[in-house]
């Protein structure tokens, strides 16, 4: 199987990808001069036929998203990325922003001049130094090439960019947390309505993209909608990455059609490591419920995915063998969930908060039977309850791996703790090295 789209990744292998030069020299912000040259509402059309969804994890249709900003607000619009990419197992925009910066700032352009917004941010996740000097020596280049700043090619349009960085919160993934922050308050989420694209950044309209969301826009203006189109499934157009990590021979960015199985992933990654077998897995991040091996052909996209019981999310597919301990994962992903609440409410708060207990009272074999109960329970005042997804996304691997595994959790009451041998579950130690797999040492 080789059903891959190198689109965004196309030219991530060139030396000088993340540079002015090197953008240039691959047709890099033709779409931009292109767009400039079309009406705005041309524009959000374009991306609406495309059947662009949101890359961020909600697969919510990008194109609809910027119609949504009221015609008749006096204030002015802003567009925000989101490139605080945090969910556990995603590793996504990272390296698409490390690569190739210029491809998003392109975006950020175009999508600006389609909404008719004046001033952009994007908001970086803080830790990650390396990629915010990189993304603002961009930026810089862009201003002096004259593609941002003031009369942008001599169209009259005028357009600054900031890259701010965030001070590492999970929550401010959530788009109007990070929209608090970014005005300078604390990261928590707002009561929605109203939502931002009526009362966003500074209680005005605000269109709140993922960074693959806004780096797709340019070569959708590019080649058409059809072309964006001819590629996923009908109702999730298009191509995006497949982030295979954990105990998979060859880890990395995929970046092939929506609709693809892991079944085919696994293939053109070298399978799991040698001498085991696949146990369970993330289609979509932490915040997912796990799939097994009985959902290896289901396919990747939004409806698929959904109907077999999990999200899609960030396409961030964590790859677990029989060697891992189910309770001890789920409980490592609780732990983050509770570290990373922001405390605003109360179900996320305590909830989380008393599941780290429980799960730890199972993994040190002195919990009961009826502990799995209480876990349900907690993730049924959790689901739908708590202010954010935060919350229900934490319930995921809880209730799944119950679902998928509940002997495994009844192993730890009888045996009285974990009966796996965590230092066969490493990731690394037996791993093929490059040279091993064909690569250079």
């Amino acid at each position: 199987m080789t059903t891959l789209t190198p689109i965004l990744s196309e030219h991530w292998d060139r030396p000088d990808s993340y540079t002015y030069e090197g953008y240039r020299a691959t047709g890099g912000y033709d779409a931009l001069r292109k767009a400039l040259a079309m009406e705005p509402d041309a524009i959000v059309d374009a991306v609406k036929q495309s059947g662009l969804r949101g890359r961020g994890g909600a697969g919510f249709p990008t194109g609809m998203k910027w119609g949504f900003l009221p015609a008749d607000n006096p204030n002015p619009r802003y567009l925000v990325v989101n490139a605080d990419e945090s969910e556990p197992g995603t590793c996504k925009d990272i390296p698409l922003m490390l690569a190739n910066p210029h491809l998003l700032v392109e975006g950020v352009a175009i999508a600006s001049y389609a909404i008719r917004s004046s001033q952009a941010f994007i908001y970086v996740r803080g830790e990650v130094v390396h990629v915010i000097r990189r993304l603002r020596r961009a930026v810089a280049e862009a201003y002096e090439a004259g593609l941002l700043g003031r009369n942008i090619l001599g169209t009259g349009f005028d357009l600054d960019v900031v890259v701010h960085a965030g001070a590492g919160a999970y929550i401010c993934g959530e788009e109007t947390a990070l929209l608090d922050s970014l005005e300078g308050y604390r990261g928590q989420p707002r009561l929605k309505p109203p939502f931002p694209a009526v009362a966003g950044l500074y209680a005005s309209p605000t269109v709140v993209n993922n960074v693959e969301s806004i780096a797709s826009v340019p070569g959708i203006v590019a080649n058409g909608a059809e072309w964006f189109t001819s590629m996923g499934t009908e109702k999730s157009a298009g191509f995006g990455f497949f982030s295979l990590s954990g105990h998979v021979t060859n880890p990395g960015q995929y970046e092939a059609p929506l609709g693809i199985t892991l079944r085919e992933l696994l293939d053109m990654a070298g399978g799991i490591r040698a001498g085991h077998r696949l146990k369970f897995w993330t289609p979509g991040g932490s915040s997912t419920p796990i799939f097994t091996e009985e959902h290896l052909d289901t396919p990747l996209d939004f409806e698929s995915v959904g109907a077999a019981g999990s999200m899609l999310g960030t396409r961030a597919l964590q790859i677990f063998d029989e060697t891992t301990c189910v309770v001890r994962a789920v409980g490592r992903w609780i732990a983050f969930y509770a570290h990373e609440s922001c405390g605003k409410c109360t179900p996320c708060r305590e909830g989380n908060f008393w599941m780290v207990q429980v799960l730890d009272r199972l993994e040190r074999g002195e919990g009961t039977e009826a502990d799995l109960d209480k876990l349900l329970d907690i993730c049924d005042n959790l689901l739908g309850r708590s202010f954010c997804a935060l919350g229900d996304g934490a319930t995921s691997p809880v209730m799944s791996s119950i679902k998928y595994f509940r002997q495994e959790y009844i192993d730890h009451v009888e045996k009285g703790g974990c009966p796996f041998d965590h230092s066969k579950a490493t990731l690394w130690g037996d791993r093929p090295t490059q040279k091993e797999r064909g690569g250079n040492q």
